[in-house]
Formats: C-alpha cells, structure tokens, sequence
C-alpha cells in the first residue's frame, strides 16, 4: 500500500491539540505501521514588540494539519474519529493525497526540509541551474550540504565568479 500525504480539516485553534489526541491515538490502538508523521504547518514570523524582534511560529493554514500514512479503511477510521478532526480534505468520501512537490514545498517553508538527492555532485563539477533568476547559467559546485539540500556554486558573471546557494532541484548536471 502506497503511503502519502493528506491534509485533514480540523476545528480553528484544535490544530496542536489535534496532532497531540491523534499521536496518543496512534500509540494506543498501535497504528504506527500506518500512520507515520503528522505535521501542523507553520513559518517564523519576526514580531516588533515593545521595540525588540521577536520570532514567533504562526500557523501557514489555520484549521488544517497534514497526515503522512498509508490510507486504510483502519487507518482513515483512527484518523477520522479524532476528537477535533472535521474531516479528510478530497472530494467526495475519499480522500486525495497531496502531491509530493507539494509536500516539498510546506515543509521547505517550514524549514523541515525533507532532503532527497536526485543529483550526484562533486566539488569542482560543472551544473547547469535550471530554476530562479540565474536559470540557464552553468557554474561549478564549490561545496555540498546534503544535511540541507543545498550547494554552494561559483556562476561567472561580467568576468567575476559568483556564489550561489542553490536549492538541488535547481539544478541539473552539466
């Protein structure tokens, strides 16, 4: 059984409270082997108070938290029947799992970012960005983070390397 992302509706304000009832759930009625992560979407956001930066979480979709797990009739059973859970988010009775560049995208701007390498690169290697304001320049990768998904690499630009960070899915090999 595939297992995927689905986004499910709960009451405003519930969605920690949620999350925390559906992991005690889980734990409880042992459905761990089907039900892997759950996540309540949120960025930092700086707040001026009293004339001092503060960086709070808030929430990026109110009223909604996202399940990664393999749909069951078991599983939709345990999820559904959480107290403060409204409903799967799909049309009709079932529901329609996000995509994964979707997926992707959420947790990047969340800062959870899920890293997956598509592209094997070595320092000194030529790439070709292929997304953002330098697509279509061809550079050389001076550093790797994998723990981040991102490389660090050198664009020659009016005659002068420039660095850049670069997620991996900007760019390709060269």
């Amino acid at each position: 059984m595939d297992k995927g992302w689905y986004v499910i509706h709960t009451y405003s304000g519930y969605e920690n409270k949620v999350k925390a009832n559906l992991e005690k759930r889980i734990e409880n009625m042992g459905r761990s082997d089907s039900i892997f992560r759950i996540v309540v979407p949120t960025e930092e956001e700086v707040e001026l108070k009293d004339g001092k930066r503060k960086l709070t979480r808030k929430k990026v979709f109110p009223g909604y938290v996202l399940v990664e797990m393999e749909m069951s009739d078991d599983s939709w059973y345990v999820v559904r029947n959480t107290p403060g859970v409204t409903g799967f988010v799909g049309s009709g009775s079932k529901p329609v799992p996000l995509m994964p560049s979707e997926v992707r995208a959420i947790l990047r701007q969340m800062g959870e970012v899920e890293v997956r390498q598509r592209i094997h690169v070595e320092v000194g290697q030529p790439v070709k960005v292929i997304a953002g304001p330098f697509s279509g320049f061809i550079g050389s990768v001076e550093e790797v983070s994998p723990e981040r998904g991102k490389l660090r690499v050198l664009v020659s630009m009016f005659g002068r390397d420039t660095p850049l960070e670069l997620d991996y899915d900007q760019v390709e090999e060269a």
